[in-house]
Parts: structure tokens; C-alpha cells; sequence
């Protein structure tokens, strides 16, 4: 690190190459991800990052922590996505906003989702990554949805909360589209899905 003047720390030219080029091989791992790849030889990453292999296990120890590194940047990426969604007024609007966001999301993460069921011993950070986003994705259901379950006694205010969260989050989405649904097409059996477990309890004012 060099200093300023004033005494305050700014990376030097060397270190900020090499933060560019650590970058730069992991966006080329993800677009490999992005593509469905089955296999990420060094050798094509390297090719796709415009570096030679010597960077490549310069930067990361090996190809899986390389992928895990990547991964993690796409949660980062898909997580700076997520906005805040209405909840008041009638049901349909605010339905209508979580599937269009969750569809949206979901669609973006299904690479790296297959990735993450690829890579042998997942790290204990990609885990939590991933936990993390369920978690504030039922968090979520339950700030959108308040007005229909928090009325409800236990445990059917848990079991409600467990329908919408199963039906909102990729397992499903990767079912409907594996199954030949279009993204506009999942999106429908989403918001329909959500409305028909919300019925159950009445409409909203």
C-alpha cells in the first residue's frame, strides 16, 4: 500500500492490476456458467479472461475455488437486485410484484444453482451464501403477505408460510421451467400458485 500526503492508504498500481485480473478470471468463469458449462478446464477460462493459465492458480489455489469465488459473485450480483416490494393495499398487486422479482432473480441465479450442485464440498461461505438468501426470501413472504398470516393461529400460519415459500423459491422455478414452461409462462403458475394458497384465508381490504 502507498500512502497520500495526508497519510491515508490507497492500493498501489501493482495490487490494483492484480484485483482487476482476480476479477477479470472470475466474470470469465461465471460466463462459462452462464453458458451451462460442465467442465471449466484452466485453459478456457484463462482464454476467456484474455490472461495466460499462470494468473489463473496465481489467484486461486485451484479450478474449485475459482468457481466457488465466482458463484459467490453472482449471489452478490443477483442479491444488489432485490428491491422492496408493496404491502398494503388489495393482494394483487404486491403478488403480482413478488413473482415478477422472484422470477426475474430465480431465472438469473438457475447457472449458478447448477454450478453449486456441481462442485464437490461445498465451501462453508457458499453455504451460507446460499442459506442466507433462503432465509430473506421467507423473511420477505413474511413482510408481503403480513395481513394474511399474521391472523393466523399456529401451526397454520407456519404451514401457509411453508406453501408460499416453496412455491416462490427455485426448486419450483427450475421444475417449471425443466418442465417446458417459458420464464412468462412460470411466472403465471408462480402468481397463481401464491393466489391460490393465500385464498384460503380470504381477501385482503
Amino acid at each position: 500500500m502507498k500512502r497520500t500526503e495526508g497519510g491515508a492508504s490507497v492500493p498501489d498500481g501493482r495490487t490494483e492490476r492484480g484485483r482487476r485480473t482476480r476479477e477479470r478470471i472470475a466474470d470469465a468463469m461465471l460466463s462459462l456458467i452462464d453458458e451451462n458449462q460442465a467442465h471449466f478446464p484452466a485453459d478456457k477460462v484463462a482464454e476467456r479472461a484474455g490472461v495466460s493459465r499462470r494468473p489463473v492458480f496465481h489467484h486461486f489455489a485451484d479450478m474449485a475455488e475459482l468457481a466457488e469465488v465466482a458463484v459467490d459473485r453472482r449471489l452478490e450480483q443477483l442479491a444488489g437486485q432485490i428491491r422492496p416490494l408493496p404491502t398494503d393495499g388489495p393482494r394483487d398487486p404486491p403478488a403480482a410484484a413478488l413473482a415478477e422479482q422472484r422470477a426475474r432473480i430465480l431465472e438469473g441465479v438457475t447457472p449458478a444453482r447448477l454450478a453449486i450442485m456441481r462442485l464437490e464440498n461445498l465451501s462453508p461461505r457458499i453455504q451460507e451464501a446460499v442459506q442466507q438468501m433462503l432465509d430473506f426470501a421467507r423473511l420477505r413472504l413474511t413482510q408481503v403477505f403480513a395481513a394474511e398470516l399474521d391472523p393466523l393461529p399456529e401451526p397454520a400460519r407456519t404451514d401457509l408460510l411453508n406453501g408460499l415459500d416453496a412455491v416462490t423459491t427455485w426448486s419450483a422455478w427450475y421444475h417449471w421451467r425443466t418442465s417446458g414452461l417459458t420464464q412468462d409462462q412460470a411466472r403465471g403458475a408462480m402468481a397463481a400458485t401464491v393466489h391460490t394458497l393465500l385464498d384460503g384465508v380470504g381477501r385482503r381490504d
